[in-house]
């Protein structure tokens, strides 16, 4: 039990932090910002589930040692033998209770508590791959019901003989991506196709991609480096012609996160005779404009991860393989395979979907170095 002190001293360094937020979000002024505490509260819920983990293992080894003590020097026979049971029970425990504190020390990826886009395109084989991807998204459209999720679909493309080309619908419920994400890749079926006279066993495939919802987010200006000036704005004549300065010009410098070059953005404003009134409207156009560019970055790295997840609906990139005539099915990551079929297109995929998520944590795991 080597790793003890170092399970404790990473236990023991976050209770600053736990008792920090504790006070943090009874805050009214914390409370009032929407953003920052529904942030905190979420930090809270984690670390307090971590401080009760701490506080079972401290009391296990206290157990531990307060039973070694017994054994030591008490010749009584039944309280030897209460010691030696709290002893093994404390000792079975312990290594169940580190892995489970290891595992909530990994550090999740943020992006698992967001809601999620699911896109499946019939790949290769036609007119059987749109009725496959069909029969994906009816069994994806039964799991969310068992989950509580709600989906919405948002573009869909029949196919000639039923099924879908492509079907997208975004699901919103809890922690939706981080459950979803396994089933991102190539969907591979075997079966004979109700079109097929001859009764041979076909091939075909379905991609799925899983993309986790974009958040909004805020345009950050560094309104200490906007550089104003101020013109006279030509009018129709009249008292106020070219006596008041009231139109302006914005010059800021932004740096493209994309590129990370800086350019020069130049803003002009003369709509209204009233300069506070232009500065507004400019200072406006200034954050449309840098939403509109940095959006545009969240939409390249969606499409980026796009290419990454799904190959063309080849035959290389496949995660699994669903066998009709032996009712069989195949993950080929993690080696798993059942034989229920029926169950698992009726929306029974939690089973598959926990021995993914337990493979990603032991690899995560091993990353971490716990």
């Amino acid at each position: 039990m080597a790793d003890n002190s170092t399970i404790l001293e990473k236990l023991d360094g976050l209770v600053a932090r736990f008792e920090e937020i504790s006070t943090l979000i009874t805050d009214p002024a914390v409370i009032a910002d929407q953003k920052r505490y529904v942030k905190l509260t979420k930090e809270y819920k984690e670390l307090d589930d971590l401080m009760k983990a701490r506080k079972e293992y401290i009391q296990l080894l206290g157990n531990i040692e307060e039973a070694k003590n017994i054994l030591a020097t008490e010749s009584d026979f039944e309280m030897r033998e209460m010691a030696k049971e709290e002893m093994d029970n404390s000792q079975d425990r312990l290594p169940q209770l580190e892995e489970e504190i290891k595992l909530m020390l990994v550090p999740a990826d943020p992006q698992d508590g967001r809601n999620a886009i699911l896109e499946i395109r019939g790949g290769t084989g036609g007119d059987e791959a749109a009725i496959f991807a069909g029969d994906l998204f009816r069994m994806y459209a039964k799991y969310f019901e068992t989950k509580g999720w709600k989906m919405e679909v948002s573009s869909a493309n029949e196919g000639a003989a039923g099924g879908y080309k492509e079907i997208i619908c975004s699901v919103t419920g809890d922690s939706v991506y981080g459950t979803l994400k396994y089933e991102s890749g190539v969907h591979r079926v075997q079966r004979v196709p109700a079109t097929e006279t001859q009764g041979r066993v076909h091939t075909s495939a379905a991609s799925v991609a899983v993309l986790p919802e974009a958040e909004e987010f805020d345009v950050v200006i560094n309104e200490g480096e906007i550089k104003w000036d101020t013109f006279r704005s030509g009018g129709a004549g009249g008292q106020n012609v070219n006596k008041v300065e009231s139109g302006v010009r914005l010059r800021y410098i932004w740096k493209n996160p994309n590129t990370g070059i800086a350019e020069e953005i130049l803003i002009e404003c003369t709509e209204t005779r009233d300069q506070p009134k232009n500065k507004e409207r400019a200072l406006a156009r200034l954050r449309t404009f840098i939403y509109d560019k940095e959006h545009q970055k969240y939409i390249d790295d969606i499409a980026s991860k796009r290419k990454t997840m799904v190959s063309t609906g080849d035959r290389s990139a496949k995660i699994r393989t669903y066998n009709y005539p032996q009712g069989r099915i195949t993950d080929h990551r993690i080696n798993y395979t059942i034989y229920n079929l029926a169950a698992f297109m009726d929306g029974d995929i939690q089973d598959c979907i926990d021995h993914l998520i337990v493979a990603e944590n032991a690899e995560r795991l091993k990353e971490s170095e716990l």
